[in-house]
């Protein structure tokens, strides 16, 4: 892998732990902090600058100020800073992927899959700041021109997510940069750090003080409402739960605030008859365990055909039970802690009463002695629909199998959700495949894979999932207003 190996109390020392706003790195008001915990043992990390109201709104007046000039720079700059923050990423890619499995637990080897992924939208990014399109037509009466441009939307409020604590944040920067967007970034609280390390490698490529300002804070709503109700402000993006979003959503229609939501999922896995099992399962171990199941698009209910369940079932098990669980920086380790002990305990609490009301328990499904916020890999079939996990994201490594035995049945039960983010379909008949594709009521759909994330690729959901697109070459357009303008040329 890139760039050398360094330790925890070297990565962690060198990382700026307070506020960035207007290209300086300050103190909190009042110099508060708050603690950033390491989920492996419970302990604490280090402490970082916690933001108020006051904070959030100098950090709106820097991001206003660089607004004009920022929008003024030409795209090739702007690309040449993005092209110059990939290469300085992936030269630190050991660095990163540290601070991401100290923040967030999980695995090294995930941390660095992360980094590569994360890094990828900035370089996906640089080559389309140049490709910004526009439109000069003439009217159909021929006597004037319509003529169609871009502009960037704007100041721009950035709220991240602490499951993937630097793919979510470059996921947005990126394309904000690309079209001349200035920014405000949010990160989760419980994973500021990665953030941090983000503003100092945007900073070393170039990007001129106020485009980024980063707020820490324990606190987000306090952050949040007063940005959201300056007219300084002209979009939100944000991803996590549709709890929260809703939030972001009610609060934005005030102002008629532009808005971007990648928000929770329920996602469907679905093994047909005539599918590969061994290919199915391998996608499962994918599509389920990324993350240590903490991901939006991770799998949350597996519906595997009555003629094949019992093969399904075993290899998946074996598989599970087989992961080696431990600090996600010891060498071996396959599956780290969640990320703190309200999100171990709600996973605990689902299995439990899924198992009460009559679930079958194959592998896991109990909390581990010791320090940390541990869970094992779970799996259970004979889930009766009245279990809490059916309907609720289980954001865990617990993989909750029914069976089914009709197309149209298993299209109903993976549709009966609020949810419309991602779903996988297993099978070797591609009719049945793309029709299935096209039934399924989710923004995004895995054929024979378990994974579908890639910055060339739009990723976005229906229903309650979410509004608008990020990534892939549709990304860009959720920073940039369309304006036409109408010439006359007679």
């Amino acid at each position: 892998m890139p760039g050398r190996t360094v330790g925890a109390a070297a990565v962690l020392d060198r990382i700026d732990r307070g506020l960035f706003i207007g290209g300086r790195w300050r103190p909190a008001s009042g110099g508060r902090t708050f603690a950033v915990e390491d989920p492996s043992s419970g302990h604490t990390l280090c402490e970082v600058a916690d933001a108020t109201a006051e904070d959030a709104l100098d950090a709106l007046s820097a991001a206003a100020t660089a607004q004009r000039a920022w929008a003024a720079t030409p795209p090739r700059e702007r690309a040449e800073v993005l092209r110059r923050a990939y290469e300085i990423l992936v030269a630190r890619t050991e660095e990163a992927a540290l601070l991401i499995t100290l923040e967030m637990g999980k695995s090294l080897s995930e941390s660095r899959s992360e980094v590569a992924y994360g890094a990828e939208f900035l370089r996906w990014y640089a080559e389309e700041a140049v490709r910004i399109p526009g439109d000069f037509t003439v009217e159909p009466g021929g006597s004037g021109r319509i003529v169609l441009m871009r502009q960037p939307v704007g100041p721009s409020l950035l709220i991240t997510p602490w499951n993937v604590p630097l793919a979510m944040p470059t996921r947005k920067i990126g394309p904000a940069v690309a079209a001349g967007c200035t920014m405000i970034l949010k990160p989760a609280e419980q994973t500021p750090l990665t953030a941090l390390l983000l503003a100092q490698v945007l900073t070393e490529a170039g990007l001129p003080d106020g485009v980024l300002n980063v707020l820490t804070t324990s606190d987000p709503g306090s952050v949040a409402a007063p940005l959201m109700r300056d007219d300084r402000l002209r979009k939100v993006s944000f991803t996590g739960s549709t709890e929260v979003g809703r939030t972001l959503i009610a609060a934005s229609a005030e102002r008629v605030l532009r808005t971007s939501m990648e928000l929770g999922g329920n996602a469907p896995f679905i093994v047909c008859a005539d599918a590969d099992v061994d290919a199915a399962v391998d996608g499962a171990m994918v599509a389920k365990m990324r993350n240590v199941g903490q991901a939006c698009i991770a799998a949350n209910r597996f519906y595997v055909h009555a003629d094949v369940a019992a093969e399904f079932v075993e290899e998946l098990t074996a598989r599970m039970r087989g992961m080696v669980v431990g600090r996600g920086t010891d060498d071996g380790v396959e599956v780290g802690p969640l990320v703190d002990e309200a999100q171990r305990d709600k996973v605990a609490e689902l299995v439990d009463d899924a198992v009460g009301r009559g679930a079958r328990l194959h592998t896991g499904g109990a909390v581990p002695p010791g320090p940390g916020w541990f869970y094992p890999p779970t799996v259970l079939t004979g889930v009766p629909s009245s279990a809490r996990l059916v309907t609720e994201e289980i954001f865990g490594p617990v993989a909750a199998v029914t069976t089914f035995t009709d197309e149209q049945e298993v299209l109903r039960a993976a549709n009966a959700t609020g949810s419309g983010l991602v779903s996988y379909v297993y099978s070797r008949d591609i009719g049945r495949a793309v029709r299935m594709a096209e039934s399924l009521e989710t923004g995004m759909v895995g054929l024979n894979r378990g994974f579908v994330s890639n910055p060339a690729a739009p990723f976005g959901g229906m229903k309650q999932s979410g509004l608008g697109r990020e990534g892939g070459r549709v990304g860009i357009e959720e920073y940039l207003e369309l304006k036409y303008v109408a010439l006359d040329v007679d």
